[in-house]
């Protein structure tokens, strides 16, 4: 059921109340899109929704600055019987991990974050490490570290840190780490840090692309340069500066009101399901999944990125960081696993804190080389293509395997609106 925002041809429809818009509105036609071709996420979000595969939906797109949809579909709640709307605010999961990076480069361009500073002089357990090695007995031994990890590695994932519970072949060392659900993230972000430090690393500092709790490090590392909490840092940075008023770590009451929540049962194969960190709030601010947001805030802070670090007279970052912390970070001696972590981004590789692509073919989604994203895994999306001039934040929540059917869904059907 469509039920509160829908910009088209400047013309408001299904509203039953006005809200502010996070960007000026144009009609698609006056920005080269297809108000037509649009339709096809209405009867796409529909059709899922009739299936009862998820709740409900807000999406915004905006391109050459301008909002040309702005969509809330079916429930927010659908056991409380609670619309979505284009306020509604949804668990970003991984899609903190950009928004953190923004923060820490923040500090780069002040000279008190060097990317080739290493992670040991913030928490100088990690000097220690070990890393280990596979043995065909299914165990492991373990080797000292070739180099250390720096700040630049937990940037790109290339630590040697991980996610535990992912799927990685049954890897022994894997599975010692956390996942970095809800029961991660509770004591400090100090305690956070330092006990990762009691684990093994899973590959050599600067060798491999392991999508991992990099960023939470590194929202720690934040902490201690600006001497703040990294919620408060970010609201400081990012936040405040693009009027992003309902990004937050802490939820306020009425903010915890209009959170999405998912189906209990997954719909594709009736288990138990759950957002975890909206029911177990984490106890520190950690930039890799902590956050909460909603759409409208999120395309700003695309926005922004596209237009070079600014919006509306605020320089959040530099034209020149902007670029470079969007560009491919993954060298030749470095293996790229991009793709193993979402298969339809064949041909991508990694920046600071984004996916960024680098060919037109390969991927399983249309896009041009340069579009930068990164999504969540409790159904949230984001890319940016500075070429097409588009910025697209979708969410959903759907924590189950349907996050990644609507990731490539979704870029299908934006790119296929595009008329030039």
């Amino acid at each position: 059921m469509l039920k509160v925002v829908y910009w088209g041809a400047l013309t408001l429809a299904c509203a039953s109340f006005v809200q502010a818009q996070p960007l000026p509105v144009a009609s698609p036609e006056s920005v080269g899109m297809s108000t037509e071709r649009l339709r096809n996420i209405d009867r796409f979000l529909e059709d899922e929704m009739a299936r009862q595969r998820v709740p409900g939906a807000v999406v915004a797109i905006a391109r050459q600055g301008k909002l040309v949809y702005f969509k809330a579909f079916g429930h927010a709640d659908k056991a409380k019987g609670i619309f979505a709307t284009t306020d509604t605010i949804f668990q970003l999961a991984s899609m903190t991990k950009p928004m953190a990076s923004v923060g820490a480069l923040a500090l780069t361009e002040q000279a008190r974050l060097p990317l080739q500073s290493k992670l040991s002089d913030y928490f100088p357990g990690y000097q220690a490490m070990q890393v280990g090695v596979p043995t065909a007995d299914g165990k492991f031994t373990l080797e000292p570290q070739k180099r250390p990890i720096l700040i630049h590695d937990l940037f790109r994932h290339t630590s040697g840190i991980t996610y535990g519970g992912r799927p990685d072949g049954g890897s022994p060392i894997a599975a010692l780490w956390p996942s970095g659900g809800a029961a991660s993230y509770m004591g400090t972000s100090k305690e956070f840090a330092e006990a990762l430090t009691k684990l093994p690393l899973v590959y050599q500092p600067g060798t491999v692309f392991e999508y991992s709790l990099s960023v939470d490090v590194l929202g720690a590392v934040v902490e201690k340069v600006a001497g703040k909490s990294l919620g408060e840092h970010l609201s400081e940075t990012v936040w405040k500066p693009l009027k992003m008023e309902n990004t937050t770590f802490k939820l306020s009451d009425a903010q915890r009101a209009k959170v999405a929540q998912p189906f209990p049962q997954n719909p594709l194969d009736g288990k138990p399901q759950a957002i975890a960190l909206i029911n177990k709030p984490a106890t520190f601010d950690c930039g890799g999944a902590c956050a909460f947001g909603t759409m409208g805030d999120y395309v700003r802070f695309g926005q922004m990125l596209l237009n070079g670090g600014s919006l509306e007279g605020k320089q959040i970052l530099s034209p020149a960081f902007v670029q470079w912390m969007t560009s491919n970070h993954l060298g030749p001696g470095i293996q790229n696993r991009v793709a193993n972590v979402e298969p339809h981004r064949a041909g991508y590789g990694f920046g600071l804190g984004v996916a960024v692509r680098m060919e037109h073919g390969l991927a399983a989604v249309p896009g041009n080389p340069g579009e930068y994203s990164w999504n969540g895994a409790n159904g949230t999306g984001f890319f940016a293509d500075p070429k097409a001039q588009l910025v697209v934040a979708f969410g959903t929540a759907a924590p189950g395997d349907l996050r990644k059917y609507y990731r490539e869904q979704m870029q299908d059907l934006v790119y296929g609106a595009l008329m030039k």
